[in-house]
């Protein structure tokens, strides 16, 4: 190692591997130790920019520390999330979870720090395995085939991207370091490479897993996936594509998709991981401007991202955790069982939203200026008609159908229902603080963007600004409130284009099953009647050849050998008792006169 510096993930690896011993008592102070240590050694290493943690492996040389102002932006908010996710889930007795979403986040942060794409693949697949456990702990059937799904669909990106870097080893000579790839030139290694990061920012076509998986997730587990993974995807994008002109109709297009399907959606929680979609979308698009403005307002809009969609996420999952429910069609009034907790949710809906002196005001419109600043206009007019869609169903429809409206709870449901236990309060209460902070006091976030000189040079709270997002969250409003019949939820299922590989999946268990069972039992029958049949008739006629010919001859021929020296040895007895007499008399005669003359000689 080139010199001593603490890996946050080491942090976070070492206390899953302890957690299970950890007495009960002592466990949850454990818990929040343990993220706390990793954010404050995140803080301590702020003004540190430099490599660390260089390592000699074989003929590689790998960095799992590269400290600069784009890590750090990303790595604090991972590490203070991991903190708050920790928190909420303190109530779950079962360690292995909690172990589970460590291992998920230290490979996030192995992402975010490694210097060089084999470091970066390690940590890679290690997100990947270690996330899906987040869902199959749910324990339904629908989170085991959800699951499964989610990983399969993981391992494929994992392979393209290994599949790239490989290549990209070949043809650059064995350089394997991460970070601007070249996408004025790019080669088919940079689409590989490419193909695997758009898979984990879930930019359709490549997009279903998200809904699928986060929906069926644990109520803790969907708060930890919804910060982590998309997140990391941006940051690796952010670090080799920026510029890279494909990813910005990409973004537009994961902005507007999203929003239409979150629209139509009866889940809460796949409401809100269909708009991940679509705030990623902001980011992808973010990138692909490229420029200082635009990478600044991709971090920051990360960095929002996380909290307020940590923090719907704890309040729609607070609200299935208490109910047993979270679909809009079973809720309904619950603000007088659930007050706090709505409250928190509202703050969550309104960061979201871009309402002035919340998170996303001050994130969101850095992206669209972006747009403006490089005269891309189609773009920045789409990406902000794309947050009209976000207020439409994240801070009208989903605060609307759980907390006011009609009330469409069981008796059972309505019961259940009640603020969910303290720690998970307090959870929310700490991102609801952080959504309003970033949105009251920019520079709290604007210090920690990649570019300072741009983040000081833009100023969100300016009289344009404010009276455009105004007109745009007002007319939302009202034609929410007009069309609020035809926006109720349905209690139906949104085709995808996940409806594809899941039909596909099913053709080829068909064609396995039956076309290609029928040729292979035909030609086993076959087989067996000719093949095998004849194969048998070949190998008796060899054993009786065998049998007959060969060991007749062989013991002919050692018989007749047996019966010709028995009668050799009968006739030549006497002879042979001569002979061998003879033999020794002239050797002593030799030797004694040999010894005789060699006396008279001496």
């Amino acid at each position: 190692m080139t010199s001593f510096w603490l890996h946050p993930s080491a942090l976070l690896l070492v206390g899953a591997l302890v957690l299970p011993f950890v007495p009960k008592a002592l466990r949850k102070a454990f818990l929040v130790a343990v993220p706390a240590l990793s954010f404050l050694d995140v803080l301590s290493m702020q003004g540190n920019n430099g490599v660390y943690g260089v390592l000699q492996f074989m003929d590689w040389t790998m960095t799992f520390g590269r400290v600069d102002n784009l890590s750090m932006v990303f790595a604090y908010i991972m590490t203070l999330m991991c903190v708050i996710g920790t928190i909420y889930g303190l109530h779950v007795e079962d360690p292995a979870q909690h172990a589970a979403a460590w291992i998920y986040v230290a490979g996030a942060l192995g992402v975010i720090f490694c210097g060089d794409y084999l470091t970066l693949f390690l940590f890679w697949e290690l997100m990947a395995f270690s996330s899906v456990f987040l869902v199959w702990f749910r324990g339904r059937k629908e989170s085991l085939a959800s699951g499964f799904r989610y990983l399969l669909v993981h391992t494929a990106g994992g392979l393209l991207l290994l599949a790239g870097l490989i290549l990209r080893y070949k043809a650059t000579g064995g350089d394997l370091s991460f970070g601007p790839i070249g996408v004025d030139n790019p080669q088919p290694y940079t689409w590989l490479i490419l193909a695997g990061f758009l898979l984990n920012a879930a930019v359709p076509p490549l997009h279903a897993w998200l809904p699928d998986a986060y929906g069926e997730a644990t109520v803790t587990g969907s708060v930890f996936m919804c910060a982590f993974t998309t997140k990391t995807a941006v940051y690796a994008l952010a670090r080799g594509f920026a510029g890279m002109e494909i990813l910005v109709p990409l973004g537009v297009c994961m902005a507007l998709y999203g929003v239409v399907y979150a629209v139509l959606e009866n889940d809460s929680r796949r409401l809100l991981a269909y708009h991940i979609i679509s705030q990623v979308g902001y980011m992808v698009a973010g990138v692909g401007i490229g420029t200082e403005l635009a990478i600044n307002g991709t971090s920051a809009h990360a960095f929002a991202h996380i909290l307020y969609k940590g923090l719907l996420f704890m309040g729609c999952g607070s609200v299935l955790h208490m109910t047993g429910t979270s679909k809009f069609t079973e809720l309904g009034g619950l603000y007088k069982r659930m007050p706090r907790t709505f409250l928190f949710t509202m703050i969550g809906g309104l960061s979201i939203s871009a309402f002035p002196l919340f998170s996303g005001f001050v994130s969101k419109a850095m992206i669209v200026a972006a747009g403006f600043e490089v005269h891309n206009y189609w773009a920045a007019f789409l990406l902000t008609l794309a947050s009209a869609g976000t207020f439409l169903h994240t801070g009208l429809k989903v605060p609307y159908f759980i907390w006011f409206g009609k009330n469409n709870c069981s008796q059972e449901t309505w019961e259940r229902a009640g603020d969910p236990p303290m720690n998970m309060q307090v959870a929310m209460a700490i991102a609801a603080f952080l959504c309003i902070l970033i949105g009251s006091y920019t520079p709290y976030l604007y210090n920690m963007l990649p570019y300072q000189q741009a983040a000081h040079a833009y100023h969100p709270y300016t009289v344009y600004h404010l009276s455009e997002t105004m007109q745009i969250l007002l007319f939302t409003a009202l034609g929410f409130f007009l069309l609020l019949k035809k926006l109720a939820p349905e209690p139906k299922i949104s085709l995808d284009l996940d409806w594809f590989y899941r039909k596909g999946g099913r053709a080829f268990f068909w064609l396995a099953q039956n076309p290609v069972q029928a040729v292979d039992s035909w030609w086993g029958e076959r087989y067996r009647a000719w093949g095998l049949s004849g194969l048998m008739a070949g190998a008796r006629l060899s054993a009786l050849f065998d049998w007959s010919a060969v060991k007749g001859a062989v013991d002919g021929l050692a018989s007749g050998v047996s019966s010709l020296g028995g009668r050799t040895a009968r006739e030549h007895k006497g002879r042979l008792d001569e002979s061998l007499a003879t033999m020794v008399l002239a050797s002593v005669s030799v030797f004694g006169l040999g010894w005789f003359c060699w006396m008279l000689w001496r």
